[in-house]
């Protein structure tokens, strides 16, 4: 694609047919006519068809056959046919290589097409939370374990509703376009029904029948599911994903556990019961972060998991919650010391009202029209 860096390699291979061809000649002007280099001047045009357009493949092939004609009449061989065999074999490969360049064109010009329909997709699929909702500012985060990648089974959602600010972060299980379409099922399901159903738990409900419905096979959905109200709490539903990370005024943190794990979303036919919810304490200058398990599941080269409780905390004193999370992000990466091995997501909420006075009647609800 235009703009990317050239890599070592590719700046090798673009050198390569002129370095061939002197090469060759050098030999060739050394050793006289009776050796029989003249053949190899079409290695030349054979490189030219791995990199560049067909313009630039059939430069050095005209460049390649030139230099046949000089060396051919150098050495005498046109007196012989094998001047003439050594000119057939250039024109030959040139040909091959022409071709080779225009598929190999085509093809890269339909992957960009692709990948431009992917990022349209993620921003469609994943499209950007507001920075602020009700007394919450709000940062997301999202490192693909594939560094070309620019869509994932990874999800979450802010949606500020009549009935409070309802957040959604989950974790598809699986990759690929199969797992892209799993997440766009349970976001969509989420967006409408945050804002008609009025409790978490006929949200989580929803969402359970949503899954059920549209995914087929064994597929399931960890995720949790966080509505934060009036009064200075958050309320949870867990369905099998990692515990969130509460952030206090004095820089603790817990990772308050559900009472007790219920199954991902889609299995729900499996399990007798769905999850229950459980409130937490969240007040101003507090956070709340919500991952996925690409996070905590992060290795270093010996193998040791991402240290999120030791660290969490101080990386997110940052003034701006947006810079706070990539602090984390950035901190991940190089823990890891190379690709993820999975998808990692963080939604961050940072309560930055403090009570009293005018924010006592904080904007949670959406306005209305």
């Amino acid at each position: 694609m235009t703009g990317d860096k050239p890599t070592p390699g590719s700046a090798l291979l673009t050198w390569m047919p002129a370095a061939v061809m002197i090469v060759v000649a050098g030999a060739d002007v050394v050793a006289g006519p009776g050796v029989g280099f003249l053949p190899l001047v079409s290695l030349g045009p054979a490189f030219a068809g791995l990199v560049g357009g067909w313009r630039r493949a059939a430069l050095i092939g005209l460049a390649a056959l030139l230099l046949c004609v000089a060396l051919g009449l150098y050495d005498g061989l046109f007196e012989e046919r094998r001047g003439y065999t050594a000119m057939a074999s250039v024109g030959g490969v040139t040909g091959v290589g022409i071709a080779a360049a225009v598929m190999r064109s085509r093809r890269e010009a339909e992957l960009a097409s692709v990948r431009s329909i992917a990022e349209v997709a993620q921003r469609v699929l994943l499209r950007p939370v507001p920075r602020t909702a009700g007394p919450l500012q709000v940062a997301v985060s999202y490192t693909s374990a594939v560094a070309e990648a620019r869509i994932g089974g990874d999800l979450y959602e802010v949606v500020a509703s009549p009935h409070g600010i309802r957040v959604i972060v989950g974790d598809v299980q699986g990759k690929g376009l199969t797992a892209v379409e799993t997440a766009a099922v349970v976001l969509g399901a989420f967006r409408e029904a945050a804002h008609d159903e009025t409790d978490l738990v006929g949200l989580g409900e929803r969402l359970e029948r949503c899954v059920g419905r549209e995914v087929e096979g064994e597929k399931f959905v960890t995720a949790v599911l966080a509505e934060i109200v009036e009064g200075h709490e958050a309320v949870f539903l867990n369905y099998g994903h990692p515990a969130p990370m509460v952030v206090r005024c004095d820089g603790t943190s817990d990772f308050p556990e559900p009472p007790a794990y219920a199954l991902p979303l889609g299995l729900g036919a499996h399990d007798s019961g769905g999850p229950q919810p459980y409130k937490v304490p969240f007040g101003p200058g507090e956070q709340l972060l919500l991952y996925t398990d690409g996070v905590t599941e992060a290795r270093d080269t010996e193998g040791a998991f991402y240290p999120l409780e030791e660290r969490g905390a101080d990386l997110l004193k940052a003034p701006a919650a947006h810079q706070a999370l990539e602090r984390l992000r950035e901190d991940l990466v190089r823990h890891v010391d190379g690709p993820l091995h999975d998808d990692a997501a963080m939604l961050l909420l940072r309560y930055h009202r403090h009570g009293g006075g005018g924010d006592s009647e904080a904007p949670w609800r959406e306005a209305p029209g």
